[in-house]
């Protein structure tokens, strides 16, 4: 019966330790888990936030907001301002395969005056910029989105 108590202890503690490394693993899968109805994980919003902010907030605002009174307004130089990408202006009418060639071969194209980030960002760092301001979409905007064909 001594012996037993050792032997029953050791297995409580050893069951104990197993979960906790399965907790850590648990919460390093988390962070790789996809975001609940998107196609991007919690991570790439954490590097396209950083992204972002170092790239495109200067133009768009630091939440995809926008800074033109409205974007829809031609400058005096005949270009279109940056519009919002927070879900209140177009960038929701286009699927992720446009989003990513605009930002590879900037605004110009478009009539704006955005710069090409081929050679500045990676692919992962692009679609982690779109899954940051993609995560200020509403699930109705992010929902229209994919029935237009969003992740093609």
């Amino acid at each position: 019966m001594a012996r037993s108590i050792p032997v029953t202890l050791f297995v409580v503690i050893a069951a104990q330790l197993v979960g906790c490394s399965e907790a850590g693993s648990g919460a390093t899968s988390a962070s790789q888990a996809k975001v609940p109805g998107r196609w991007y994980t919690s991570t790439q919003v954490a590097t396209g936030e950083v992204v972002f902010q170092g790239h495109c907030a200067e133009c768009h605002g630091d939440q995809a907001q926008g800074l033109a009174a409205d974007w829809r307004q031609k400058l005096d130089d005949g270009s279109f301002p940056p519009p919002p990408l927070n879900g209140t202006a177009h960038a929701w009418h286009h699927p992720l395969s446009l989003l990513m060639q605009v930002v590879n071969e900037g605004g110009i194209p478009f009539g704006g005056k955005m710069p090409a980030f081929a050679e500045v960002l990676t692919d992962d760092e692009k679609l982690s910029a779109i899954a940051y301001f993609q995560n200020f979409w509403d699930d109705e905007i992010y929902g229209n989105w994919e029935q237009m064909g969003g992740t093609n």
